[in-house]
């Protein structure tokens, strides 16, 4: 089992990056040096009414400094909580949680939407083959200049006031590319495309699902999908996101 740690971080900066989305630093004592790209933290709101943490992904790892960073939208009272915090403050979190992505030496796609472009980050940095990163925004974007020193990149905005108009498979399509293995992780209609794409293509698929959790240790069972298989923690054809994901490979779960 992956050593996992409750521990009092400190915020390093926090800053509004997009509309509604907001970039954090946190100084850890050991969560930044036991995590690796596609995994999460649980942060605790500082209001007693708020007793489950929310699940953020991690976006980028410091582990010079023992830091990372998490990028997230304001959904609700808990994320509009933690987008008010200011340097100095600290907060609870608990990590690294769930399984990443295996990092493998073959032409990729990374495939990113939305609120899911953040854990798509670091996973371009650490991969050590030739990327082809494509991002899939609503409307404004973030993270761009980011990702641009980590392999080629490619954008798709619904309209069209960036990149290619419509989707990351319309980029795909209209820019001729090709790869051996995809990485993607946003909306469940983006990743149901991506997952259906590459199956016709035969290429090996990765997929991170966003779910909506409680414990966040797999112990509520909150946030089960489909799966193929069964599983030995339940005995019946169902993966906790949280536990066994929420990387996975992308024919084991059913969307």
């Amino acid at each position: 089992m992956a050593e996992k740690y409750k521990e009092q971080a400190v915020i390093i900066r926090q800053e509004e990056i997009s509309y509604g989305i907001y970039s954090m630093w946190l100084k850890t004592d050991r969560i930044a040096g036991l995590s690796k790209p596609g995994q999460f933290i649980s942060v605790y709101c500082h209001e007693g009414s708020r007793l489950l943490p929310r699940p953020i992904s991690i976006c980028e790892i410091d582990r010079e400094d023992q830091s990372v960073r998490i990028v997230y939208r304001v959904v609700g009272k808990g994320t509009e909580e933690l987008s008010q915090l200011r340097t100095g403050r600290s907060v609870d979190i608990v990590g690294p949680l769930g399984n990443g992505f295996p990092l493998k030496e073959k032409k990729a796609f990374i495939i990113g939407g939305g609120i899911g472009i953040p854990p798509m980050l670091q996973l371009a940095k650490e991969l050590n083959c030739e990327k082809q990163l494509i991002l899939g925004y609503r409307d404004s974007l973030f993270l761009k200049e980011e990702f641009k020193k980590s392999g080629s990149l490619y954008v798709a905005t619904e309209d069209g006031s960036y990149g290619t108009e419509g989707n990351v498979l319309d980029v795909i399509r209209e820019n001729g590319l090709d790869a051996e293995i995809i990485y993607a992780c946003g909306p469940m209609p983006m990743l149901r495309a991506v997952k259906e794409f590459a199956a016709k293509k035969r290429i090996e698929c990765w997929i991170s699902l966003e779910e909506r959790m409680a414990c966040g240790v797999g112990a509520c069972l909150g946030c089960v999908c489909k799966s193929k298989e069964k599983d030995r923690h339940t005995n019946v054809n169902n993966k906790r996101i949280c536990k066994e994901g929420p990387v996975f490979r992308a024919e084991e779960v059913e969307f």
